[in-house]
């Protein structure tokens, strides 16, 4: 029966609807449906509960995809929902434990720290709100208490009162639509036999749950939506009159295809909110007697042990247990618990969630571990390492498998949207898997260090003052290696020629003084960082490093660069700072760069041929501009780099910039940031420019009404650019502008802002401008965006957070600091 059911579906879609991309998509599914009948007939599954509601979701999804192709539109996750449905036909036969029930929601837990969020849950997403049924997401990696959160709003007296009906299903990550449909069914009408649901197809269950809802204010929980899960077939479910309903869903995705949805992001604890978790875990949770309980002049280095917990609720009460059940009684007890508290299980109860990584991202996770912990990652060096480890493969890629790992709740995006991080304990985690699954060892210089007994292709060496011992044995098969600590590292000439494989060094801030000759040997190498160190001299064997795409010296004061480095041809991306060259330059023989950052302007090439040879320069940052600079003559060169799309001009030391009228030349230009003093802004900014800039500027004249013009912008940054106390920003000014942040204007005091202006901004950021009080006057009418952030003084962020203008306003996210 299901042979013929698989069969029918398929024909059904084999139809050719015109559009290239929809054929494709359709390609998709008949392949994925067609391995599926091969399950079936393979596995010779038996008729059953658990197939039938398999079946039945492929029914729907089918049918959706055809309604969807006929009209000319995709939906992405129907594709994903059968892969899944594939997936899940594949364990039938092994393996049926996923089927899970419900748990009680009103089960006690602690609760700290999220007072908050539920305030601001209640009054923006689920009692205020927009006159529209809203969906509102709580997302967050596993274990920071999305769960939690939502007991919380499910069982608070408002929402008891507000709400007639409230309806949960715990685990949605176990189950099909039809099992989620039904959960909910019993929860409205009970008795009802479950056989009789289960006999029932998709449609006739949404209609009947429909039903159940109409003319009922109702909050739905689905706790933990999987990713794949196609929802679209649930919310038809949902009655279409408002009414004030709510649908909540927890999820460690955002990557819902749902359109119209609020997003809460659940941010781990602060240390004084995880201090009182930790306590309330160990004292009150466990019910320790007086004589047992934790020891308050141990607080100092009890907090020091909750960093290694990284503010995630699930690690400090594993943490809490663990020391609870030990039942100690003194001081230095509870000394030595200290110091030896194990993560394992807590990274146990984080193993369903790194399983929830998708295939392909599964190596971009891993290769995380090889940073250091709680360290703040430069976009763009992780890319040049996932390229050069043979993770991805291009740089559109590692942007498209980065946003996923942020989507998905595994990496977080910090101020700059540039620099990602990684939570303490998910580091951890991805140390564990890399050991099992890369072959990855982490070395101490001060450790005994026993040799594997697996081949290593990944190392970490942390380094101390002590002599590091160490062996070549497994030295040929490294394709990464790592440098952490300080700056001590006494090898033997000999010690580099070992690497015969190695495509990875990285010694950035490693304090490094010294660079043996002998690191020309590492013919294979494809990435060198040696940022932010004390190098004075890069040795001239650096010209053997023929296979080398990335070469990062910057941030090492004064160092002198050979002439050998101009004939280093694999280049693709060559960050320096402050270099001192033996010769001139001569970066036209380095046709493959991509990225040059920083290059003195006088060391720059003004020749036309050689210009022409960089077709591929796509990002130059220029420095030493001061007034005797030729930026009329450098501003026709760069025009010829028909490729140029990111510039930065930083000016020399103390010294103003010339005037930079002239730059209006560089019409592909997208992004530039000026970094220097400057008299005025240049009057011809190119108008193509969608990302500009402004650091230590000073400028007397407000920057605005220049700025305003410019019809591209989406992303402006002034940081010490302004010396003024007032801006203006007129009416249909930045016409595009999505995201404003604003850092130390030391004497800004107002902003005087005009309807009808910046009617796309997402996101505004304010950072050190202590004289700037009137910040609820602005926000208040600035009811669209989505995302504000201000760092001012106790003052001020306590007077933003106490404004109930501001707070009423829905569907944004607020952090005020002081």
């Amino acid at each position: 029966m299901l042979e013929a059911l698989l069969l029918s579906l398929i024909q059904k879609l084999d139809i050719n609807y015109g559009e290239d991309e929809i054929n494709e998509e359709k390609e998709k599914v008949i392949k994925e449906m067609r391995e599926i009948l091969d399950i079936v007939r393979d596995k010779k599954l038996e008729e059953g509960r658990s197939l039938n509601f398999l079946a039945c979701d492929l029914v729907d999804v089918v049918d959706d995809a055809l309604d969807l192709f006929r009209i000319g539109e995709i939906y992405r996750s129907i594709h994903s929902w059968i892969r899944e449905i594939k997936k899940r036909m594949l364990k039938l036969g092994d393996d049926e434990s996923h089927m899970r029930s419900s748990q009680n929601v009103d089960d006690d837990a602690d609760v700290v720290g999220f007072e908050e969020d539920v305030k601001m849950l209640l009054r923006k997403r689920i009692i205020g709100g927009l006159e529209t049924r809203r969906i509102v997401l709580v997302k967050g990696m596993s274990g920071i208490g999305k769960t939690t959160l939502a007991r919380e709003i499910y069982n608070h007296p408002t929402v008891v009162e507000r709400f007639k009906r409230r309806l949960w299903v715990s685990n949605v990550t176990h189950f099909t639509i039809k099992e989620l449909l039904i959960k909910l069914i019993q929860q409205v009408e009970d008795p009802h036999p479950s056989s009789s649901l289960e006999n029932m197809d998709n449609q006739s269950l949404r209609d009947m749950l429909r039903q159940h809802l109409l003319g009922t204010r109702y909050l739905i929980v689905l706790d933990d939506v999987p990713k794949p899960m196609y929802l679209h077939s649930f919310l038809r479910a949902l009655p279409r009159e408002y009414d004030g309903s709510r649908l909540l869903l927890t999820s460690h995705t955002r990557n819902m295809n749902i359109d119209n949805i609020d997003v809460h992001h659940m941010k781990p604890l602060d240390s004084k909110k995880s201090w009182q978790l930790f306590l309330k875990t160990i004292n009150h949770g466990n019910k320790l007697t007086g004589e047992h309980k934790f020891p308050m002049k141990l607080e100092h280095m009890g907090k020091q042990m909750l960093r290694k917990c990284g503010g995630l609720p699930l690690a400090i009460k594993e943490v809490g247990k663990q020391l609870a059940e030990k039942k100690v009684s003194g001081e230095s007890e509870w000394e030595q618990l200290l110091e030896s508290v194990d993560f394992g299980s807590t990274l146990k109860l984080l193993e369903p969630f790194y399983h929830k990584l998708d295939p392909e991202l599964e190596s971009c996770f891993l290769y995380m571990s090889f940073f250091k912990e709680n360290t703040t990652l430069r976009a763009k060096k992780l890319a040049h390492i996932w390229i050069a480890g043979g993770v991805v493969d291009s740089t559109h890629r590692f942007k498209s498998y980065l946003n996923d790992l942020v989507n998905d709740s595994f990496i977080e995006v910090m101020d700059k949207s540039t620099e990602y991080r990684m939570n303490v304990v998910l580091h951890m985690l991805s140390i564990q898997k890399a050991e099992e699954k890369l072959g990855f060892e982490i070395l101490r210089s001060n450790g005994n260090n026993r040799p594997s007994e697996s081949p290593r292709h990944h190392r970490v060496i942390i380094c101390s003052r002590d002599k590091f011992n160490y062996s070549t044995d497994q030295d040929k098969l490294l394709v990464s290696l790592f440098f952490h600590g300080g700056g001590y590292l006494d090898t033997s000439p000999s010690y580099w020629k070992s690497f015969e494989l190695l495509k990875i060094l990285d010694l950035e801030d490693f304090g490094l003084k010294i660079l043996p000759e002998t690191i020309g040997t590492l013919m294979e190498l494809r990435y060198l960082g040696l940022r932010n160190n004390y190098i004075k001299e890069l040795p001239d064997s650096f010209g053997c490093l023929e296979n080398l795409e990335v070469l990062d010296i910057a941030q090492n004061f004064l160092v002198e660069v050979p002439d050998i480095i101009w004939e280093m041809r694999s280049l693709h991306h060559l960050y320096l700072s402050d270099v001192i060259c033996r010769k001139p330059s001569k970066i036209d023989a380095l046709q493959l760069l991509v990225t040059l950052t920083y290059v003195s302007v006088d060391n720059w090439t003004y020749e036309l041929s050689d210009l022409k040879m960089l077709t591929r320069l796509r990002k130059l940052g220029i420095e030493e501009l001061d007034g005797s600079s030729d930026v009329s003559k450098l501003f026709v060169s760069l025009a010829l780099l028909e490729n140029l799309e990111h510039l930065i001009l930083r000016g020399y030391r103390f010294r103003s910039m010339p005037c930079l009228d002239e730059i209006g030349v560089l019409h592909n230009l997208q992004t530039l940031k000026l970094d220097g003093l400057l008299a005025r802004l240049p009057n011809n900014v190119p108008p193509n420019i969608k990302s500009l800039t402004l650091v230590n500027s000073c400028l007397d004249e407000d920057p605005m009404p220049l700025l305003e013009k410019l019809p591209e912008l989406k992303y402006l940054k002034l940081r010490n650019a302004y010396t003024g106390q007032q801006m203006v920003i007129l009416p249909e000014g930045f016409p595009s502008l999505e995201v404003l942040c604003i850092e130390e204007l030391w004497n800004l005091r107002n902003v005087q802002y005009e309807l009808g202006a910046m009617c796309f901004l997402e996101k505004l950021e304010i950072h050190d401008c202590p004289c700037l009080d009137t910040l609820s006057d602005v926000v208040e009418r600035m009811f669209w965006v989505k995302e504000i952030k201000m760092v001012t003084t106790k003052s001020i962020a306590t007077k933003a957070r106490n404004s109930d203008s501001i707070y009423d306003l829905t569907n944004r996210e607020y952090q005020f600091m002081s």
